[in-house]
């Protein structure tokens, strides 16, 4: 047993310079743990609420009131417990918080303090993070999902569909799906910089284009594959998230860009045709999180031959996977630590993805920070996915560079899990 000694709060900034909480915890052995939560700019209505401290200061995004509840609250609460207990731990942060939503003391206070208790279960241990999750079992590196153009919430809705990523399908390694998304996001700006269509760069990295059409960044994306010498649906697929909830509410969802409104059926047709003309094979949240008969009803008319991913539908929740599964909702999930609130819950929906036989894949908020977390949450608990945002930016980066780092320092290689997207 290593006991926690020291509990110590603050507040950094993240990739958008705005505030967030990091955590760090020290045990008795002298060992650091730390961690950061990040925070997401299209979020799910059922996810953790960060606590913000409001007023006009940062424009109401200070979190010196999460800072200080974890100095006042919770440090004094965990100094003593065994650090290894994550769950005794995680369900403690939840009874102090007491509320459903963990808006007293902050999603963004607690995640933040979990994680870094279990950092510092891992260096007190002398293990690599992802090795401790993994224990003795076999793991694989994720198959990454990359954005090459950012829209949505992530660049002022400047296209209408949140995230054009790519999946380098062909790769048979991490290092060498970074290097084949290097060479496709390369192209992309060359592309765009020759149609005079680049705005700058989205939240995530990605380019920030200015389309005439939704579809057109998809033409672009096409084009940007074949550019960078590669086959699509080969060597390169396309995965997309739709991130419906954020122009569609009530069965009715307005594209901007287009200037159409569309219901449930009129947008899963436009889905189904770029399905048959482009060469995606992931699509996440294609439908709002409100729209339950819609996203059954594009389960059923995709499952088998694409990815449908839950984001905003599920926000990380045990109880809404085993929910959407009965129902035939979805065939995977799209796991963040910060919408649970805790490790022990992210877990959970994890393993509920897993039980309910659905694909996983962890994921990175759009306000990120240097934290390398996921990328060890994802091979640790062999996730198969990992989404971090796109091929640019020191926060984006600083996760793709660790995927490499575990791949060729780790002592048993396993292999890199290539074969992960879940079409069933």
């Amino acid at each position: 047993m290593s006991s926690i000694k020291h509990v110590h709060a603050r507040r950094i900034w993240d990739s958008r310079g705005r505030p967030t909480v990091e955590v760090d915890v020290i045990t008795e052995s002298g060992a650091l743990g730390r961690g950061i939560a990040p925070a997401g700019a299209s979020r799910g209505t059922r996810e953790a609420l960060e606590r913000r401290d409001g007023g006009t200061r940062f424009g109401g995004l200070d979190v010196m009131q999460a800072v200080r509840g974890i100095e006042v609250e919770i440090a004094p609460a965990l100094l003593g417990l065994d650090v290894t207990e994550q769950e005794k731990i995680d369900t403690l942060l939840i009874a102090l918080d007491g509320t459903a939503d963990k808006s007293r003391l902050g999603g963004n206070a607690l995640i933040a303090t979990s994680l870094a208790v279990l950092h510092a279960a891992a260096a007190d241990a002398q293990l690599p993070l992802w090795r401790y999750l993994a224990k003795d079992a076999v793991v694989q590196l994720p198959l990454p999902q990359i954005q090459i153009f950012g829209g949505g919430a992530h660049a002022d809705r400047r296209v209408d569909i949140q995230d054009f990523m790519v999946i380098a399908t062909g790769a048979r390694s991490f290092a060498q799906a970074m290097e084949m998304t290097a060479e496709v996001y390369r192209h992309a700006g060359l592309l765009m910089k020759q149609r005079g269509s680049s705005q700058g760069i989205a939240d995530e990295g990605g380019w920030w284009p200015a389309f005439a059409h939704n579809e057109e960044a998809l033409d672009v994306l096409v084009m940007s594959i074949e550019a960078a010498g590669f086959v699509p649906g080969q060597d390169v697929s396309i995965a997309l998230d739709i991130a419906a909830s954020e122009f569609g509410h009530g069965g009715r969802y307005t594209l901007g860009l287009e200037k159409k409104e569309l219901d449930s059926d009129s947008l899963i047709e436009k889905l189904l045709k770029w399905l048959d003309k482009y060469p995606i094979v992931s699509i996440e949240d294609p439908v709002a999180e409100d729209d339950r008969k819609g996203m059954i009803a594009f389960t059923k008319a995709v499952a088998g031959r694409v990815q449908i991913v839950g984001d905003d539908y599920l926000v990380t929740n045990a109880k809404l996977v085993r929910e959407a599964a009965q129902q035939k909702a979805c065939n995977a999930v799209l796991i963040k630590p910060n919408q649970a609130g805790t490790i022990t819950e992210t877990y959970a929906a994890f393993k509920a993805a897993q039980q309910a036989g659905y694909a996983t894949i962890v994921s990175a908020r759009s306000g990120e920070t240097e934290d390398v977390a996921i990328v060890h949450l994802a091979t640790g608990w062999n996730a198969g996915q990992l989404k971090v945002g796109s091929f640019a930016r020191s926060e984006r980066m600083a996760k793709w560079n660790e995927g490499i780092r575990v791949e060729t320092t780790k002592p048993h290689p396993n292999g890199f899990c290539w074969q992960a997207l879940q079409r069933g």
